[in-house]
């Protein structure tokens, strides 16, 4: 079962979990300082990150978005040590979840709060590529299981 993950797609989730725990980490560590945040890219980092969608009460939304990446990255390490096929299919799920919640995000900075931070759309990224190879090993998995079901 565990030949259906490539080196290329193991390598690549734990680089962009690892990304993105750093970067939501860095937002968190950054508003706990209260510190301003510069934006090298776009200007909008401050006024996103000051706005009532970025946190739930005292809790900034990037601690949240830390805890998912840092679960990502060390679930799938746990994959790869233990090769548990149920572990596996959990964070390809859990990353769906992930997918949505930046979607949802995304549309905020657009829609509502009309700016945009480098660092949140960096996350959004991540959470996509993580959604994007989650997608492919659930249907590596299925494609597996319908193979061994058959013979």
């Amino acid at each position: 079962m565990f030949n259906i993950l490539s080196t290329k797609l193991n390598t690549a989730w734990i680089i962009v979990a690892l990304v993105g725990f750093i970067d939501a980490t860095y937002l968190t560590v950054v508003h706990f300082q209260g510190s301003y945040l510069g934006c090298s890219v776009i200007s909008g980092c401050n006024q996103v990150l000051a706005s009532e969608y970025s946190s739930i009460g005292p809790v900034p939304l990037a601690l949240f978005g830390a805890l998912y990446y840092l679960l990502m990255l060390l679930g799938f390490i746990f994959v790869l040590d233990r090769k548990s096929k149920t572990v596996l299919e959990i964070l390809a799920y859990l990353s769906i979840a992930g997918f949505l919640m930046s979607g949802w995000l995304f549309f905020v900075q657009w829609k509502i709060v009309e700016a945009f931070c480098q660092y949140c759309l960096l996350s959004a990224l991540t959470s996509t590529l993580l959604f994007i190879f989650g997608m492919i090993i659930l249907r590596k998995i299925n494609y597996n299981h319908t193979i061994e079901d058959s013979n």
